[in-house]
């Protein structure tokens, strides 16, 4: 039997004693991508904030064999949990590379190496190395906040709406480079609501409103589904991306 390395059993946050996660379990193998998908306030974000420390919560988190509850989120991210936030926020008045340097832990040999790939995955960055981050487009914001928490090299990348604000072809672009994060053998957990995007990239998805689990099924059903439009309510979304 596979050992997760993600395993999630009970999660629940509360604010003001109204259950924003309520009673969640779920589990994450290696190079597995699994999408969150729910309505605003579903408690898709404070999911993946619980998993960090972020946020108290109750219930067990366990990642590689180790119970998290009670370590910092500093510890969490060196036993190689990564994190990118809703809404991006890099460094602002820093370049490109130094946003980038400043999110490694790792000794100066290894530093070089790691900004290489990173550029390799994310060309754009590259090309805007000296500029600072204010200066670049929403979509390249978005590749310099997944640049930051890959080069720490985590085994579980945390996403939380990756293309919100972006537009549909900087989306395409966002979640082609997540492909190939994940064929890198990365684990990912996300957090989206735009379930076209969402499921050209997932191997599972979970579907999460009010707190809790409603359902579970592959990215193939997804897809299928989608193709056949068989949830409506779904396929016929909106696009949350700015034209």
């Amino acid at each position: 039997m596979t050992v997760p390395l993600l395993d999630i059993a009970g999660l629940t946050v509360s604010y003001g004693g109204a259950p924003a996660v309520d009673a969640v379990s779920l589990t994450i193998i290696d190079g597995e991508c699994v999408a969150l998908l729910g309505p605003n306030g579903a408690g898709k974000s404070s999911l993946l904030r619980a998993v960090l420390g972020l946020i108290a919560s109750s219930g067990t988190v366990t990642f590689s064999g180790t119970n998290l509850n009670s370590q910092p989120v500093e510890a969490r991210v060196r036993a190689g949990i990564g994190y990118v936030p809703e809404g991006r926020r890099v460094f602002a008045g820093l370049s490109v590379r130094d946003n980038l340097e400043a999110a490694m832990f790792a000794p100066a040999a290894e530093r070089g190496r790691r900004l290489e790939e990173i550029y390799l995955l994310f060309p754009q960055l590259h090309a805007r190395d000296r500029d600072a981050a204010w200066q670049l487009s929403g979509g390249q914001q978005q590749m310099l906040a997944l640049g930051r928490a890959l080069v720490q090299k985590p085994r579980l990348l945390l996403l939380d709406e990756p293309s919100l604000g972006l537009a549909p072809a900087l989306a395409r672009e966002v979640f082609a480079a997540l492909a190939g994060v994940s064929s890198r053998g990365t684990a990912i957990l996300m957090a989206e609501q735009n379930v076209r995007l969402a499921a050209t990239l997932a191997d599972r998805t979970v579907f999460i409103d009010r707190g809790t689990v409603r359902a579970s099924r592959s990215g193939e059903e997804l897809r299928d589904d989608l193709a056949s439009m068989r949830l409506p309510g779904l396929a016929q979304s909106p696009d949350r991306s700015s034209p």
